[in-house]
């Protein structure tokens, strides 16, 4: 407390305190210790410090991707809460791996998602002119308006069509009746054809003006309103975007002393994934197939991956890994139980959808540019082949940029040169046509997963096929398309057909002969494949009488001729066989 001329003036900070105590006074003892409890919570909270991060690398599996991202850190002495943000919202938080470096103990590390406050919408920068606002509202009030004044036009002239169509069909009009008798009849029948028909005639001629008067005003509009949306969008006029909420990783860590170092984790994240595709290039000249194979990137996680090396992993994260278990099979008489009890409907429509259902450009960022006379590199000469326990990673040590749009992003994985042997397939049963087959082997060391290929031989596109490395089998099969060189020809022998009664036994006795022709320059390989039915029933006899030295499949009744056909050659194979059955219990002989 000080004096000037008279006047006593009181320090502020012994008012404060003062003010203070009385506040306590009027306070029980119950708030003051809540009030203690809080301090701690209000003022003494750790440190919170956001960290810049970005994304390192991406392992994108064939459903989900696996993501790295890094930043560094410096925090001081004690307990110090860091926050990464950029997190896609689609994250897994079960999976989140955490690795730091620093003399610092790791306390904790969670997932929290934060909601921010949605943004006023005075506050969009792009707003869109209201000039155009009022056109695109008047616009879109008028299309909707006139839609049902065409709706209105339209019925007027589906009745007035539905008058014409009954006068039209009216006895009187058409003859029937008295009306041949009466000369008067005739004439008012006729006088009130040409007075009504002329009247809707007249009618539907000016609705059918007006109405295509409204088609071309409604057409005006679409394109109108096309044109401003699209001006919109071209100029990011677009209406704002809900705020979306916020994912964080959160990690506490404690220091000794000021510290720092780089913390990297990973995580999983669902809306990503890649199908394989393949490009087949053959050619006749040449007993080998140039693969390419190449990997359509895609990803809606809701964050870009700008610059980020890939590596491709053929594995799913989100197959079944448990191993399966048999359990005994207990073998027993059935007892029939008259059970009316069906399973519901519901329940066989999910068992049913459970059988059916099946589980189908990025940009490469280049450094720098390349002198004229250089080869330009390729992406598969910065790829590297990582087999795994369960998996192939293929790592691309290039950066892309694919963007969180769903769109297919092409990535090359790599090329491989097939050996391969060209052989002429035809089954002349069923189609006549001769198709060149690429036969492929050694197929094991490429790793290769199912996926759709396009062909092209001889420099021209053939057609898609799917590849499909999971067969057992040491040799992939590639149809090439159809031959216009070989003809292959099959008829019935009608001469040597019999058919007979051998005491209760049907027999009869088919006859086919297939003739090949070769207007090819040089010898081919052709392969002919017909069949001999297989009887399921001993009272069913099938005999071979003649096959021309076919392999004989006993099993499925398949037929194979491996033949080498020369130049202009004529050659001829010739398929007989006798079939015994009971005459009085028919039997399916459609298939001949």
């Amino acid at each position: 407390m000080s004096e000037t001329n008279g006047v006593f003036f009181l320090n502020p900070f012994y008012v404060r305190m003062y003010r203070f105590k009385n506040q306590l006074k009027k306070l029980d003892m119950r708030t003051v210790i809540t009030l203690i409890c809080l301090l701690p919570i209000l003022g003494w909270s750790n440190p919170e410090k956001k960290i810049k991060n970005d994304i390192d690398k991406v392992v994108v599996y064939q459903q989900g991707a696996q993501i790295e991202r890094s930043g560094y850190y410096t925090i001081s002495k004690g307990v110090t809460e860091l926050i990464f943000e950029g997190i896609s919202g689609q994250i897994d938080p079960a999976t989140i791996q955490i690795n730091a470096t620093g003399n610092c103990v790791i306390l904790d590390s969670k997932h929290e998602v934060i909601y921010p406050e949605p943004v006023s919408p005075n506050n969009q920068n792009s707003e869109i002119p209201l000039k155009i606002k009022k056109e695109i509202s008047l616009l879109q009030d008028s299309l909707f308006n006139m839609k049902y004044d065409l709706m209105e036009l339209q019925n007027q002239i589906n009745v007035l069509n539905s008058q014409k169509r009954i006068i039209e069909q009216n006895g009187t009009i058409k003859g029937e009746g008295k009306v041949n008798d009466s000369i008067a009849l005739l004439r008012e029948a006729l006088s009130l054809y040409y007075e009504q028909m002329n009247t809707i005639n007249s009618k539907l001629l000016k609705l059918d003006r007006t109405k295509s008067v409204l088609l071309t005003d409604q057409n005006r509009m679409n394109n109108r309103l096309s044109a401003l949306n699209n001006y919109n969008q071209n100029n990011q006029f677009v209406p704002q975007k809900p705020t979306l909420p916020i994912h964080q990783i959160r990690l506490t860590l404690q220091a000794d002393e000021a510290t720092k170092g780089k913390v990297k984790f990973t995580y999983l994240v669902s809306g990503a994934g890649w199908t394989p595709l393949y490009d087949l290039r053959s050619s006749q000249n040449d007993a080998t197939i140039d693969l390419t194979y190449k990997a359509q990137v895609y990803q809606n996680t809701g964050v870009d991956w700008d610059r980020t090396i890939l590596n491709l992993s053929t594995n799913n994260p989100y197959a079944n890994k448990t191993k399966p278990n048999l359990n005994p099979w207990f073998l027993n008489y059935y007892t029939y139980q008259n059970n009316t009890q069906t399973q519901p409907k519901a329940e066989r429509k999910r068992a049913d959808f459970a059988y059916n259902d099946v589980a189908e450009p990025g940009r490469l960022y280049a450094t720098e540019d390349v002198a004229e006379e250089a080869t330009a590199l390729s992406a598969e000469q910065f790829m590297t082949t990582v087999e795994q326990l369960i998996s192939v990673e293929y790592a691309i040590n290039l950066p892309y940029t694919i963007k969180s749009d769903g769109k297919q992003n092409m990535v090359l994985v790599k090329t491989a040169n097939l050996s391969t042997d060209y052989v002429y397939y035809t089954v002349p049963k069923i189609d006549p046509s001769v198709f060149l087959v690429a036969q492929i082997t050694n197929l094991d060391d490429l790793n290769l997963i199912p996926g759709k290929a396009t062909i092209f031989h001889d420099g021209s596109f053939i057609g898609n096929t799917y590849v499909n490395p999971e067969i057992m089998s040491d040799t992939m099969e590639l149809s090439l398309g159809k031959t216009n060189n070989i003809k292959v020809k099959r008829h019935l022998l009608k001469n040597d057909m019999k058919e007979k009664v051998v005491g209760d036994k049907i027999e009869k006795t088919y006859a086919y002969r297939i003739e090949i022709k070769n207007h090819n320059r040089k010898t081919v390989r052709l392969i002919i494949e017909d069949q001999i039915p297989v009887s399921r029933n001993k009272e069913i006899e099938v005999e071979i009488d003649d096959i021309s030295k076919a392999e004989l499949n006993e099993v499925n009744g398949i037929l194979k001729w491996q033949e080498k056909v020369k130049p202009s050659e004529l050659k001829t194979l010739d398929l007989k066989y006798t079939i015994r059955y009971q005459r009085d219990k028919p039997i399916n002989l459609a298939q001949n």
